[in-house]
């Protein structure tokens, strides 16, 4: 039957977000309903609300919680069953399929769309591709940033870059997915591992997960102190300049000025080896992207991107909850504000803001 839900939808023209009671229909074949319990509130979604759009929109793409009803062609979850809903789909074969957006029927009769799943809701229906079961006994709160936050941050770390122990790591911007890779880094024994931020009382947050040095970039130029803190003492590049810079640069911001320094804070070749040094893009750049050509060309550095760290739920949700129930990845931490529906645009200003250490959360 068909199930009511309670909903923050964006407007198609400029305005703080509402809360509308909207009605989810029963699932078709390839659909899940879900009772959610916790979203997480990403701050990429301040694209989509800033955004040009044609139609409202409903937003969320990180959440916990309880199978309401399946449709005939789900059986991986059945009702009853706690999930993750999240933006990565699962993959699953054969045959692979892409999963379908959903999109939700207004009392005005107009349909709000969604980048693929909405859970700024206290209900939602969802493609399966975008659910995965989750062990009995998960909690459910802190573990919804799993779905977006950790994937996307860890991910990067362990499967884009394929960082390895010893290997050195700078991470501009010590928010939520900056603080997941760092920690990942932290998990397979990066050294050093670097966080860059603006903030001071973000780079402390970045200790507890595991960064072992800090750069305020608000006082220093990061690039500079980030090659002055890795300055090796007894090799050159090609042109005879010492060696320095961090073995992989990630950008988790997406600002400007931070997709400029990922690049230049790689190492430089060392003459007379195959080392090479990597940046890789995870934050949501705004403008184009512009490289120092000769830079790339002259140490063979590698600049790539990373879309939801390269990651496949059904093999890695059960690794980061493993991380989770070990210690590796202390998500209480992580999640340093908690809110309710109703309180969405407050969340959203203090997003806006700078305000959010880590994530935030709603809790329904």
């Amino acid at each position: 039957m068909p199930t009511t839900a309670r909903v923050a939808v964006v407007p198609e023209t400029s305005g703080p977000l509402r809360i509308e009671s909207l009605t989810l229909p029963d699932p078709g074949p390839d659909q899940v309903v879900v009772k959610l319990l916790a979203s997480g509130i990403c701050h990429s979604q301040l694209h989509e609300i800033h955004g040009a759009r044609s139609s409202d929109t409903v937003l969320g793409h990180e959440a916990t919680g309880t199978v309401l009803a399946v449709g005939s062609g789900v059986s991986h979850v059945e009702a009853g069953d706690c999930v993750l809903v999240t933006w990565i789909p699962r993959t699953v074969e054969p045959p692979p399929r892409s999963p379908v957006a959903a999109s939700v029927e207004q009392k005005s009769g107009r349909r709000a769309a969604s980048q693929g799943v909405f859970t700024w809701a206290d209900h939602t229906i969802a493609d399966e591709l975008y659910v995965v079961k989750l062990p009995d006994g998960t909690r459910t709160d802190v573990t919804c940033v799993i779905g977006c936050a950790v994937m996307t941050g860890a991910g990067a770390v362990i499967h884009t870059a394929g960082v390895g122990a010893g290997q050195s790591v700078a991470v501009f911007g010590a928010g939520g997915v900056g603080l997941c890779a760092i920690a990942a880094a932290r998990v397979v024994g990066a050294d050093p591992i670097i966080a860059v931020d603006l903030d001071g009382a973000k780079l402390e947050n970045a200790r507890r997960h595991g960064a072992s040095e800090t750069v305020n970039a608000a006082e220093c130029d990061a690039v500079a102190r980030i090659r002055e803190l890795t300055l090796s003492g007894n090799q050159v590049d090609m042109m005879g300049q010492p060696v320095a810079g961090v073995d992989f640069a990630f950008d988790c911001i997406g600002a400007e000025q931070s997709v400029r320094q990922i690049l230049p804070s790689a190492r430089n070749k060392p003459v007379g080896t195959d080392d090479r040094s990597m940046g890789v893009l995870v934050g949501i750049p705004r403008a184009a992207l512009s490289v120092e050509a000769l830079d790339l060309l002259a140490h063979e550095k590698f600049l790539t991107g990373s879309i939801g760290g390269s990651c496949r739920p059904e093999r890695d949700v059960p690794r980061f909850l493993d991380w989770f129930a070990r210690g590796d990845l202390d998500l209480d931490a992580l999640v340093t504000r908690r809110y309710h529906l109703e309180e969405i645009n407050e969340a959203v200003a203090a997003l806006e803001k700078g305000e959010i250490e880590g994530r935030a959360i709603l809790e329904f």
